[in-house]
């Protein structure tokens, strides 16, 4: 049984975008496909005032932007990234390529192809996110993309100078200073000055997360994302102050990101209740997390850790954080999340930007079918077959007439037969007589 300390103000599910999204971004693919970099330069200054003789950096124009970023941005920098590639190549290295003999002569196998290039969107703006650099581009390159084209906004007509330098150093390959829809469009379409990508990558606001939906089909996609969601659980061990700085640091992602907390213990849910409503007023990104906590805020409490842990599932959220006295439990407990955090030392921000497993994760009940991005994303698994063995070639082939048959597939069926015939003289009624001029 549950009961709720705090439900949401708002009706429903938050909404990521307002219903003209579509409409305004169908526009803009069309207007770049069928005009391609004068409608990319067109929007590009209409929304971002950015209109340079190119947007693609140089390599000169590269260096000389990472030169004015201080050393220790950039050190930190190399150690996020040497995070993100540690965990991408142990990930890469559980996934294993094999052949297997299954019948005398009969070889199958399996294969990780990289995708052969990458469109990877860094977001900026407001908030510009450094760690998708990090995320999508270092992933990329530890699959062994060989193509990666990264994009990001100017802010205000300004360089983004550490999010440039952050691209270049997790070894983007080309990097544009492009940002929104016409961003995403070029990288996928292609225009006169960029080649088109096979996939694109990275999160953004509700209209780029829409040209990506629009373009899924054309390209390859990561995953639907957005907006961001936590959810705590959380016993009487919990620390009120903790919970409640954690659903914050969540909330300030947007206005629609859902923050809940699923507790065993009413006293802590309306601890944090208390400490919320203290540190909202002076948090510098209250315009964002106030709206997200008043109107998708949630407290339920529950009567004990298996009922948290199976409402935690219907929630199937993107981060789900454990604060309880034996966190572990939840790795056998639970199954529907994007990630998870586990204790007190542990909490989503590192996931977010420096522990090294990736953020770009399943929202909106997406965790209940697929993980989240990583370096198995960029791989295509691809299968290969070769029968050497005449006998084992033969056998198929009759089970192979057989079974073609039972489908009415006569085609796949004579191919078969054709392969009986040859290596086991088995009949072939079907075949044409031989005229006097072909024996």
């Amino acid at each position: 049984m549950a009961q709720s300390l705090k439900t949401p103000a708002a009706a429903g599910a938050p909404t990521a975008s307002h219903p003209d999204v579509g409409e305004k971004v169908r526009a803009i693919i069309e207007d770049v496909r069928t005009c391609g970099d004068a409608a990319v330069r067109e929007h590009s200054a209409r929304f971002d005032r950015w209109e340079p003789e190119s947007f693609r950096l140089s390599a000169e124009q590269i260096e000389e932007i990472v030169a004015r970023v201080p050393r220790q941005i950039l050190d930190d920098i190399r150690f996020v990234q040497d995070q993100v590639r540690t965990f991408a190549e142990h990930q890469l290295d559980s996934m294993k390529e094999f052949e297997v003999e299954t019948l005398p002569g009969v070889h199958l196998g399996q294969k990780h192809i990289p995708v052969g290039a990458i469109g990877a969107y860094v977001p900026g703006g407001r908030y510009p996110l450094l760690a998708s650099a990090h995320m999508t581009i270092v992933t990329a390159k530890a699959a062994g993309v060989p193509r990666v084209v990264a994009c990001t906004p100017p802010i205000r007509g300004e360089v983004p100078d550490a999010t440039v330098a952050a691209m270049h150093l997790a070894g983007a390959d080309e990097i544009h200073l492009l940002g929104g829809v016409q961003a995403v469009v070029s990288m996928a379409l292609g225009t006169e000055d960029m080649a088109p990508v096979d996939m694109l990558a990275g999160p953004g606001n509700a209209f780029v997360a829409e040209a990506k939906r629009l373009l899924y089909g054309e390209v390859g996609i990561d995953l639907f994302a957005g907006p961001t969601e936590i959810l705590v659980v959380a016993d009487e061990t919990a620390d009120p102050f903790v919970t409640a700085v954690d659903l914050l640091s969540q909330a300030e992602h947007g206005p629609d990101s859902p923050a809940v907390l699923i507790t065993t213990s009413e006293a802590l849910g309306r601890e944090v209740m208390e400490h919320i409503d203290r540190l909202l007023p002076d948090m510098p990104t209250s315009d964002n997390a106030e709206p997200a906590w008043r109107d998708h805020g949630e407290i339920h409490v529950v009567d004990d850790l298996d009922t948290a842990y199976e409402l935690a599932d219907r929630y199937a959220s993107e981060h789900v954080q454990i604060l309880t006295a034996e966190p572990r439990q939840a790795l056998e407990r639970m199954r529907n999340y994007g990630a998870l955090f586990l204790g007190e030392g542990t909490c989503v921000s590192y996931g977010d930007k420096v522990i090294g497993t990736n953020h770009v994760l399943p929202t909106r009940g997406a965790a209940n079918y697929t993980g989240g991005l990583w370096v198995g994303k960029y791989l295509k698994t691809v299968t290969y077959q070769e029968v050497t063995d005449q006998g084992s070639s033969a056998r198929l082939g009759e089970v192979c007439g057989r079974a073609a048959r039972v489908e009415q597939f006569e085609g796949h069926a004579r191919s078969g037969d054709l392969r009986a015939s040859k290596y086991a003289d088995a009949a072939l009624p079907w075949a044409p007589a031989k005229t006097d001029q072909q024996s």
